[in-house]
């Protein structure tokens, strides 16, 4: 007689594959390109406030996030009543699919883009997920989205840029969508690279939440402000969203996290110089690669898409081997976080070298 066993659910979703994901390198991968993390230490100020309150981490955490919420609510102009703080954008999501959809109800995003929202969706949920493939071009849908909204829509998520396309969604095309979308639906603006934008026809997630009753914002202290390992992500929502929100994320940020938050929020003008750094390396890595001959798209994140369908795998075999980690989703591409100027020069010369000895090979159309 077999023991306990997990919800089958569990057993068609694909697992994230950790192997080059991120965190310290490996004697095989020192140069990590897979996460989207941010190649820069912490901020002296940002990591003196997480010493600070490491040396009380033998007490519980602000159960509200109140000083940090209070600190999100001044940097956006919007009432603290509009904000709920959890682990990462990640537990965000979790959490907004948890208060929101039951079993039956539909959650609506875009496909390929970001990999959590199936899980949840489905795994640990139980909702049914809707997924909408992205245009050639790897953007959103958005006519193929509204025409699938039905009676169990609850949620539909955007994730703009998308990952990992790094395609925006434009402002004039968001505002055409949520006028076809019931009010009862919630629109979830998935922003975790907002601050990486430079196209300024993009969707501007905090403008568009205040004007649009059913419309959320997720954003995330892991990518621009360099807080990955700490996992604090936070929403702006319709009020009675945010208040399920908060109590659903109970001690779900620590205190070190919490701090740190907040340290990085008075520091925003050297973070957005640094994000400035690295949108510098996206454009010259982009014009290198297109160069070489690669089939790269601008991307508006801090990473860049190569859609090299069945060729991809191979080519990330060639990455590791060369010490870089990249991530690739079988069959479909090869996503590359703008990291350190090393790490950058590397992948590009690797780069190069694979289209020489691959010359006669052309990539996908």
């Amino acid at each position: 007689m077999p023991g306990p066993q997990p919800r089958p659910e569990l057993h068609s979703i694909a697992v994230h594959a950790a192997s080059r994901s991120g965190g310290a390198p490996t004697a095989e991968l020192t140069h990590l390109l897979a996460a989207n993390e941010n190649p820069y230490d912490p901020l002296p100020g940002v990591l003196d406030a997480a010493i600070a309150a490491a040396r009380r981490f033998n007490r519980y955490p602000d159960i509200g996030c109140t000083r940090l919420i209070a600190a999100l609510a001044d940097r956006f102009d919007l009432p603290p009543a509009r904000f709920a703080v959890g682990a990462g954008s990640v537990g965000v999501i979790q959490s907004l699919i948890q208060a929101m959809a039951a079993p039956g109800d539909e959650v609506m995003y875009a496909w390929r883009s970001f990999e959590a929202y199936p899980v949840i969706t489905k795994a640990i949920c139980g909702a049914t997920p809707v997924a909408v493939p992205l245009t050639d071009e790897g953007y959103h849908d958005l006519d193929a989205m509204a025409e699938r909204v039905t009676a169990r829509t609850r949620l539909i998520f955007l994730c703009t840029p998308n990952n990992p396309t790094g395609r925006a969604v434009g402002r004039d095309e968001l505002a055409e969508f949520l006028a076809r979308v019931p009010e009862d639906v919630l629109v979830v603006l998935d922003e975790a690279y907002a601050e990486f934008v430079s196209d300024k026809d993009a969707a501007d997630g905090i403008a568009v939440c205040s004007e649009y009753p059913n419309v959320a914002v997720v954003r995330t202290f892991s990518k621009a402000f360099g807080l990955a390992g700490l996992r604090i992500g936070f929403a702006i929502a319709p009020e009675p969203v945010a208040a399920a929100l908060r109590t659903m994320a109970t001690y779900g940020v620590s205190q070190i996290g919490q701090e740190a938050a907040i340290a990085s929020l008075a520091a925003t003008d050297d973070v957005m110089k640094r994000v400035g750094l690295v949108i510098a390396q996206r454009h010259w890595m982009e014009d290198a690669l297109i160069e070489q001959g690669w089939p790269v798209s601008r991307s508006q994140a801090n990473f860049l898409w190569l859609p090299l369908r069945e060729r991809s795998a191979e080519f990330a075999g060639v990455c590791a081997r060369a010490g870089i980690g990249v991530r690739v989703l079988a069959e479909e591409g090869v996503r590359v976080t703008v990291g350190a100027r090393a790490s950058n020069d590397l992948f590009l010369a690797t780069a190069a070298q694979f289209r020489l000895e691959h010359d006669r090979q052309p990539f996908p159309a």
